[in-house]
Protein backbone atom coordinates (compact mmCIF):
# COMPACT_ATOMS: atom_id res chain seq x y z
CA UNK A 1 0.00 0.00 0.00
CA UNK A 2 2.78 2.07 0.93
CA UNK A 3 4.92 1.52 -1.81
CA UNK A 4 1.52 2.09 -4.53
CA UNK A 5 0.71 5.52 -2.68
CA UNK A 6 4.74 6.60 -3.01
CA UNK A 7 4.24 5.55 -6.63
CA UNK A 8 1.19 7.49 -7.15
CA UNK A 9 2.75 10.44 -5.39
CA UNK A 10 5.85 10.41 -7.90
CA UNK A 11 3.81 10.28 -10.93
CA UNK A 12 1.86 13.34 -10.15
CA UNK A 13 4.38 15.75 -9.14
CA UNK A 14 7.03 14.29 -11.42
CA UNK A 15 5.56 15.86 -14.38
CA UNK A 16 4.60 19.42 -12.22
CA UNK A 17 8.37 19.61 -11.24
CA UNK A 18 9.08 19.64 -15.22
CA UNK A 19 6.37 21.57 -16.09
CA UNK A 20 7.46 24.44 -13.30
CA UNK A 21 11.08 24.24 -14.50
CA UNK A 22 9.96 24.77 -17.88
CA UNK A 23 11.07 28.49 -18.87
CA UNK A 24 8.85 30.63 -20.00
CA UNK A 25 8.52 34.10 -22.05
CA UNK A 26 8.39 37.22 -19.98
CA UNK A 27 8.46 39.80 -23.01
CA UNK A 28 9.85 42.62 -23.78
CA UNK A 29 8.31 45.16 -21.38
CA UNK A 30 9.80 42.83 -18.81
CA UNK A 31 13.03 43.01 -20.30
CA UNK A 32 13.64 46.69 -20.73
CA UNK A 33 13.03 47.49 -17.34
CA UNK A 34 17.06 46.78 -16.87
CA UNK A 35 17.98 47.18 -20.78
CA UNK A 36 16.88 50.90 -21.74
CA UNK A 37 19.42 53.09 -20.05
CA UNK A 38 22.53 55.00 -21.54
CA UNK A 39 25.22 52.65 -18.82
CA UNK A 40 23.41 49.33 -20.83
CA UNK A 41 23.74 50.85 -24.09
CA UNK A 42 20.06 51.69 -24.99
CA UNK A 43 18.98 48.20 -26.35
CA UNK A 44 15.76 49.55 -25.73
CA UNK A 45 15.88 52.50 -28.17
CA UNK A 46 18.41 49.83 -30.73
CA UNK A 47 15.44 47.75 -31.14
CA UNK A 48 12.82 49.63 -31.39
CA UNK A 49 14.41 51.59 -33.96
CA UNK A 50 14.97 48.33 -35.76
CA UNK A 51 13.18 46.20 -38.38
CA UNK A 52 13.16 43.43 -35.91
CA UNK A 53 10.09 45.54 -33.86
CA UNK A 54 7.83 45.86 -36.82
CA UNK A 55 8.15 42.56 -38.08
CA UNK A 56 5.09 41.09 -36.71
CA UNK A 57 3.85 44.22 -38.75
CA UNK A 58 4.65 43.37 -42.14
CA UNK A 59 2.77 40.31 -41.81
CA UNK A 60 -0.70 42.20 -41.11
CA UNK A 61 -0.26 44.15 -44.68
CA UNK A 62 -2.01 42.94 -48.29
CA UNK A 63 1.39 42.47 -49.44
CA UNK A 64 2.47 39.80 -46.89
CA UNK A 65 -1.08 38.24 -47.63
CA UNK A 66 -0.45 38.44 -51.52
CA UNK A 67 3.05 36.72 -50.69
CA UNK A 68 1.37 33.81 -48.68
CA UNK A 69 -0.81 33.20 -51.07
CA UNK A 70 1.62 32.88 -53.92
CA UNK A 71 3.46 30.59 -52.16
CA UNK A 72 0.60 28.64 -51.77
CA UNK A 73 -0.82 28.86 -48.39
CA UNK A 74 -4.56 29.14 -47.53
CA UNK A 75 -4.06 31.57 -44.32
CA UNK A 76 -3.18 35.02 -44.05
CA UNK A 77 0.61 35.76 -43.54
CA UNK A 78 0.20 36.56 -39.84
CA UNK A 79 -1.67 32.96 -39.01
CA UNK A 80 0.99 30.73 -41.59
CA UNK A 81 3.68 29.50 -39.46
CA UNK A 82 6.09 29.39 -42.19
CA UNK A 83 5.91 33.36 -42.03
CA UNK A 84 5.41 33.52 -37.93
CA UNK A 85 8.77 31.60 -37.36
CA UNK A 86 10.93 34.78 -38.69
CA UNK A 87 8.43 37.50 -37.88
CA UNK A 88 7.37 36.91 -34.52
CA UNK A 89 8.21 34.88 -31.07
CA UNK A 90 5.70 32.56 -29.24
CA UNK A 91 3.47 31.61 -31.96
CA UNK A 92 4.16 28.57 -31.10
CA UNK A 93 4.70 27.95 -27.71
CA UNK A 94 2.21 27.06 -25.35
CA UNK A 95 -0.03 29.38 -23.84
CA UNK A 96 0.94 28.62 -20.05
CA UNK A 97 4.77 29.63 -21.28
CA UNK A 98 3.77 33.07 -22.23
CA UNK A 99 3.79 35.44 -19.41
CA UNK A 100 1.41 38.60 -18.88
CA UNK A 101 3.44 40.68 -20.36
CA UNK A 102 4.74 38.67 -23.58
CA UNK A 103 2.85 40.46 -26.99
CA UNK A 104 3.56 37.91 -30.18
CA UNK A 105 2.76 41.16 -32.21
CA UNK A 106 6.26 42.83 -31.13
CA UNK A 107 7.98 40.43 -33.36
CA UNK A 108 11.67 39.75 -33.14
CA UNK A 109 12.06 40.66 -29.56
CA UNK A 110 14.99 40.08 -26.94
CA UNK A 111 13.71 36.27 -26.41
CA UNK A 112 13.59 35.44 -29.73
CA UNK A 113 17.23 35.66 -29.86
CA UNK A 114 18.29 35.41 -26.20
CA UNK A 115 15.80 32.61 -25.20
CA UNK A 116 12.53 32.49 -22.70
CA UNK A 117 14.03 34.75 -19.56
CA UNK A 118 12.06 33.59 -17.04
CA UNK A 119 14.73 31.66 -15.49
CA UNK A 120 17.48 34.67 -15.96
CA UNK A 121 15.18 38.05 -15.62
CA UNK A 122 16.61 38.70 -11.90
CA UNK A 123 19.58 41.62 -11.39
CA UNK A 124 21.33 39.13 -9.73
CA UNK A 125 21.48 36.43 -12.28
CA UNK A 126 22.17 38.71 -15.13
CA UNK A 127 25.06 40.47 -13.25
CA UNK A 128 26.79 36.89 -13.01
CA UNK A 129 27.50 35.99 -16.79
CA UNK A 130 27.97 32.00 -16.08
CA UNK A 131 24.58 32.08 -14.10
CA UNK A 132 22.87 33.84 -16.62
CA UNK A 133 23.89 31.46 -19.23
CA UNK A 134 23.37 28.51 -17.29
CA UNK A 135 19.85 29.54 -16.47
CA UNK A 136 18.89 29.64 -20.39
CA UNK A 137 20.61 32.72 -21.53
CA UNK A 138 21.72 32.60 -24.94
CA UNK A 139 24.47 34.84 -26.30
CA UNK A 140 26.44 34.15 -29.69
CA UNK A 141 30.42 33.71 -30.40
CA UNK A 142 28.95 33.68 -34.37
CA UNK A 143 25.67 35.72 -34.35
CA UNK A 144 25.44 35.64 -37.92
CA UNK A 145 24.56 31.63 -37.47
CA UNK A 146 21.43 32.62 -35.78
CA UNK A 147 20.87 35.86 -38.39
CA UNK A 148 20.69 33.36 -41.39
CA UNK A 149 18.03 30.95 -39.66
CA UNK A 150 16.14 34.25 -40.67
CA UNK A 151 17.58 36.20 -43.66
CA UNK A 152 18.36 33.55 -46.13
CA UNK A 153 16.83 32.32 -49.39
CA UNK A 154 13.97 30.48 -48.05
CA UNK A 155 12.63 33.74 -47.59
CA UNK A 156 10.44 35.07 -50.26
CA UNK A 157 11.93 38.76 -49.32
CA UNK A 158 15.10 38.31 -49.45
CA UNK A 159 17.40 40.73 -50.30
CA UNK A 160 21.01 39.62 -49.95
CA UNK A 161 21.31 39.29 -46.74
CA UNK A 162 24.79 41.53 -45.55
CA UNK A 163 25.48 40.70 -42.20
CA UNK A 164 27.77 43.13 -41.54
CA UNK A 165 26.35 45.59 -42.18
CA UNK A 166 23.11 44.46 -40.78
CA UNK A 167 24.62 43.75 -37.64
CA UNK A 168 25.70 47.28 -37.48
CA UNK A 169 22.26 48.41 -36.98
CA UNK A 170 21.22 46.13 -34.54
CA UNK A 171 24.08 45.16 -32.17
CA UNK A 172 23.20 45.93 -28.78
CA UNK A 173 26.26 45.22 -26.36
CA UNK A 174 26.76 46.62 -22.94
CA UNK A 175 29.64 49.71 -23.16
CA UNK A 176 32.57 49.04 -21.02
Amino acid sequence: MLTKLFLTSFIIILPIFFISAQSSYIGVKSCVMCHKSEKQGQQLKIWEESKHSKAFETLITEKADNIAKEKGFKTKASETEDCLKCHASGYNVEASLLGKNFKMEQGVQCETCHGPGSEYKSKKIMQDREQAIAKGLKLYEKPEELCITCHNVESPTNTDFNFEESWKKIVHTVPQ
